[in-house]
């Protein structure tokens, strides 16, 4: 059958049937917020995205996305206290358009990374994680330039998976480790300047969505097209897109380039 929007949100209000959850459906913004009615805090997903994967993968793609929900309602009546747990604290990417603060007001703890993305904070609860707001940081005494580096060092020391592909002539690294800190590995400084030195073309980075980063090896014109595909195709498909546009990297630098049609890439 074909899948709709409003078939996807009947579905995944069937599937989550709890009487401490509710639903709020957005139809200008075609997301769904669960809401654990107990702790009045939830969680919002994208219906077209959630579509999209289910056209790919039917109902594979359905119980990923109500297991990260479930997770997530979880997620929020858990301990969130910091001390402790120092080696838990990893840095988030997200698009720009992301809420920068949650239901509740509060503001969420972010730096500035591109144009594109922003990095945000989280506590690793396991199969989940919580981004951590300016209350609950000042509250127990932390300041931000102490979660930043915490964050920036515990990056560093997750594992490289990674899996290498081969299309006309260029070279693609693809980290998906599905941990939730994929795109994050971006801010690992070591690992990009590592690629750098071996890469013999130009050195490109997509981050289509939150479970995937890509590195090229663009070696020929015909590279920049293969990227941007691959890379739509991430994020559409993604449960929490970033960006559909590329960069390029050079001694540390990142620079959103736009692909246009016979693969000239434009400078952002």
């Amino acid at each position: 059958m074909k899948m709709t929007s409003t078939k996807m949100k009947n579905l995944l209000q069937e599937r989550l049937n709890n009487p401490d959850w509710t639903f709020q459906y957005d139809l200008k913004q075609d997301t769904l917020r669960i809401i654990d009615i107990k702790v009045s805090k939830g969680v919002t997903v994208s219906i077209p995205g959630i579509v999209n994967k289910w056209e790919e993968h039917k109902e594979a793609a359905l119980d990923e996305v109500i297991y990260y929900i479930e997770e997530s309602l979880l997620a929020l009546k858990r301990d969130d206290q910091l001390l402790g747990k120092e080696k838990e604290i990893f840095p988030v990417i997200r698009s720009t358009s992301f809420p920068t603060k949650t239901q509740e007001g509060k503001k969420l703890l972010t730096t500035d990374h591109t144009a594109e993305t922003r990095i945000y904070y989280a506590i690793d609860l396991g199969s989940t994680y919580k981004l951590l707001d300016e209350d609950m940081m000042s509250e127990q005494g932390w300041r931000k330039e102490q979660i930043m580096q915490i964050a920036t060092f515990n990056v560093r020391s997750l594992p490289e998976k990674v899996k290498q592909d081969t299309v006309a002539g260029n070279i693609f690294y693809f980290f998906n480790s599905n941990d939730g800190y994929d795109a994050s590995r971006i801010l690992n400084e070591s690992l990009l300047n590592k690629y750098e030195k071996q890469i013999e073309g130009t050195m490109a980075i997509a981050l289509p969505h939150q479970d995937v980063l890509i590195i090229a090896d663009i070696r020929n014109e015909t590279g920049y097209d293969i990227l941007s595909e691959m890379n739509m195709s991430f994020f559409t498909n993604g449960l929490v897109p970033i960006t559909a546009l590329s960069f390029l990297y050079n001694e540390g630098e990142l620079e959103p380039i736009f692909i246009l049609g016979k693969n000239k890439p434009k400078r952002g």
